[in-house]
């Protein structure tokens, strides 16, 4: 009767399924497209599942700090990571940086934009839609931009504001604004051609879109998403999105020095 016992005991120990890990990924909004992507890719590997949470970073970030439940954070900044990672938010040595952003002078209309992004002067438009400066780093540098230009003031009134750099491309690509400054993997697609015209913005005139990673709960899951991510493969996809992806080998040492820093004092 035991070994009857233990042989039915066995056999619901094999049989009984895996649950796999979910891990809720908070991504700001312009790496919605290319985070799906990848999550499609380490899904179809592994037997982890991705919530993606899409979002600015300002707001993921307040989230955060209040308790949001989310393993991982992809910003559209470096600042935000950092000042998570010094209020003790962060698995020691995460913070790495996946993806350099650009930003683009957009519009579906194929003539609208000229070589020159001369429109802006021109101000032949009703509405230039933007993200939230305080809130999103493509607004941030938006506003930078503009302000090279001395533009910022005279096009007060006709500029629209997303929440996030997702809302401010919705509302060029929707038609409510004629154009719009934006990510450049808002309208770069490795399968597609880029519709209308744009005029990419030299990365002179704005601060660096620095995008940084960081893991908030330390799981073997959130390890081997990370690990995906900072793959060849994972960084050749996100170049196609219209990225440059740095080596993280750098960024890596400096953690490594960082928490060795720490441990000493």
């Amino acid at each position: 009767m035991k070994t009857l016992t233990l042989i039915i005991g066995t056999l619901l120990l094999i049989t009984k399924p895996v649950i796999a890990d979910e891990l809720r990924v908070a991504v700001a909004s312009n790496f919605s497209e290319t985070i799906k992507y990848l999550s499609e890719k380490f899904e179809s590997r592994t037997d982890h599942k991705i919530k993606l949470i899409f979002g600015s970073t300002g707001r993921h970030y307040a989230q955060i700090k209040n308790g949001a439940p989310f393993d991982i954070f992809f910003a559209a900044d470096s600042k935000r990571p950092q000042r998570l990672e010094k209020e003790g938010l962060t698995s020691a040595g995460s913070r790495f940086t996946y993806a350099r952003g650009k930003l683009v002078l957009w519009s579906p209309d194929e003539r609208l934009i000229d070589a020159d992004a001369q429109v802006l002067e021109q101000a032949n438009f009703d509405h230039l839609s933007i993200a939230n400066p305080k809130l999103a780093p493509y607004g941030k540098a938006a506003q930078d931009f503009l302000q090279s230009r001395k533009l910022w003031k005279p096009l007060m009134k006709k500029t629209v504001r997303g929440e996030n750099i997702g809302q401010a491309f919705h509302f060029v690509n929707s038609g409510n604004a004629e154009l719009g400054l934006v990510a450049y993997s808002q309208v770069k697609h490795p399968d597609k051609d880029i519709k209308g015209s744009f005029w990419e913005v030299p990365t002179s005139l704005y601060s660096p879109i620095e995008q940084q990673a960081v893991m908030l709960k330390d799981s073997r899951a959130a390890n081997d998403f990370l690990d995906y991510i900072k793959s060849d493969e994972a960084k050749q996809l996100i170049r196609r999105f219209g990225y440059e992806a740095p080596n993280t080998t750098k960024l890596a040492l400096e953690n490594t020095k960082n928490e060795a820093e720490k441990s000493a004092q």
